[in-house]
């Protein structure tokens, strides 16, 4: 019996999905523009995002200025996102907004076009254009609806995303660190980038580590100097190690930088002889 339950279940399901895709395939040939809308609208709301998309999305040129432009519009672009089309979706909520600025949906289909960056933003190591649009997105949103209830997640979004900006510029630096002598005085570079990074993103998580590689980079690059430019480097590493200190007396690298410090001053003592 219940093998034959089964087995009429299988059929009357079977028969309604071909009855579905039938009638759905006809209203396609058919040029029923108001019933493209009508049933549009329903396979939005029952989440079949790609069969509205296929109905709703020629509509927009169709009645393009009148009473449905609107609802078609947004609907197409919640449609796409729902397709996780983050590409094509951002570039329909940014033309909702632009397109209807006194909508009660542009403040939301402006934020939306800034998420779509974010969630395109890749890895850390990888190009961050991707990233650093979302940031100027959000910033737009922003500007724009500086009283909206969503300017306290845009804010932290933008938070997240410039870590990962910073944090590709650390990778850079480090990068530069751990090619060494090769090719060429890469610390030098690394203390280049590393302070670019201090300097475009003053507050980032990262300070510490950055703060520190600076510090390393100046050192080595002192130990492993020429003799002219030698006892120079030196005092600039120790000079670095004050600064250093000063912010992050407490911090995980203390007792890399006392190691140092004690070395630099052991270097520096020649030099301090020689001049005496």
């Amino acid at each position: 019996m219940r093998i034959k339950y089964l087995v009429i279940l299988v059929v009357v399901f079977t028969t309604l999905l071909n009855t579905g895709c039938s009638n759905y395939q006809k209203l396609l040939k058919s040029q029923d523009y108001e019933t493209w809308y009508t049933e549009g609208v329903k396979y939005y709301e029952k989440e079949d995002y790609t069969r509205a998309a296929s109905l709703l999305g020629p509509l927009m040129n169709i009645y393009r200025g009148t009473d449905k432009a609107e609802d078609i519009n947004y609907i197409y672009a919640n449609c796409l996102y729902g397709l996780h089309d983050n590409i094509n979706s951002g570039h329909y909520y940014r033309e909702f907004a632009k397109n209807f600025p006194a909508s009660p949906r542009a403040e939301e289909c402006l934020f939306m076009s800034a998420y779509t960056y974010y969630n395109q933003s890749p890895k850390p190591r990888l190009d961050q254009t991707t990233t650093e649009q979302a940031i100027q997105e959000f910033q737009l949103f922003i500007n724009m609806y500086p009283e909206s209830a969503r300017v306290e997640e845009s804010t932290r979004l933008m938070d997240e995303l410039r870590d990962k900006l910073v944090y590709k510029s650390y990778l850079s630096a480090k990068l530069y660190y751990d090619l060494g002598d090769y090719l060429g005085n890469n610390y030098k570079s690394a203390v280049i980038a590393a302070e670019n990074s201090l300097k475009d993103f003053p507050d980032t998580k990262y300070r510490e580590e950055l703060s520190f590689l600076i510090l390393e980079s100046k050192y080595i690059q002192a130990e492993k100097s020429v003799e002219e430019k030698k006892e120079e480097r030196i005092r600039d590493a120790i000079d670095e190690y004050y600064s250093f200190i000063n912010e992050f007396s407490e911090g995980k690298y203390r007792k890399r930088a006392d190691r140092i410090l004690s070395n630099s001053e052991s270097m520096l003592k020649g030099y301090d002889v020689a001049e005496k």
